[in-house]
């Protein structure tokens, strides 16, 4: 089975590409398929956004497209950047540039009021129409500075006390299992084994 991801995201790519690995799942890029649309996330949830990515993709292609949408949400900045994550900092910032702005707006708040979750929706659709969207979550504390150099995005600052580590610390076996990312594509593989099972009884 083949599944096209609308996202141009690399490393999100590859962590979608690892954990769907076990499935036999065939995962293509659009970029593969020479797709450059441009989707506008004018959503106001992960999961609109998520799901318009991934419609607009497959209504292109004619493939099952699977997108998500994912970001941080600061309990103290009540819940910003959330679906603001990727332009925190602007249209072009870097991960850096935005991994900066969020330590100036939580500069001199005490640890204990850090406490912050990433989140990932994740919808997948199928040209015959069919939906699945699941979400998932991670709970941390945004640390004091960027601690590591694997991942992207906030991984360097999201700290996970129960790994005594950042996400960026993580070696790519243990994220993928325990990030947002991991948790939304964990439901979604047993959406798909499910739906896939019906599909194959009702032949």
């Amino acid at each position: 089975m083949k599944i096209v991801v609308a996202s141009k995201n690399k490393g999100k790519i590859e962590e979608i590409s690892e954990i769907l690995h076990d499935m036999g799942v065939g995962v293509v890029s659009q970029e593969q398929l020479n797709i450059r649309v441009d989707v506008e996330e004018d959503g106001i949830t992960f999961e609109e956004n998520a799901l318009k990515k991934a419609v607009t993709v497959m209504q292109i292609c004619n493939e099952v497209t699977l997108a998500d949408d994912s970001g941080l949400e600061v309990d103290y900045l009540d819940g910003a950047p959330g679906i603001y994550s990727a332009r925190y900092a602007g249209e072009n910032a870097t991960d850096k540039d935005r991994n900066q702005k969020l330590l100036e707006a939580l500069k001199d708040v005490p640890r204990e009021e850090r406490t912050a979750k990433f989140v990932c929706a994740v919808a997948a659709v199928f040209p015959n129409g069919h939906k699945i969207i699941v979400r998932g979550e991670c709970e941390g504390i945004i640390n004091f500075e960027p601690v590591g150099n694997n991942g992207f995005g906030y991984d360097p600052l999201f700290y996970m006390p129960e790994y005594h580590m950042t996400m960026a610390e993580m070696d790519e076996q243990l994220k993928n299992k325990i990030s947002h990312r991991a948790k939304a594509l964990s439901l979604f593989k047993k959406q798909l084994k499910k739906y896939l099972f019906s599909c194959e009884n009702f032949k």
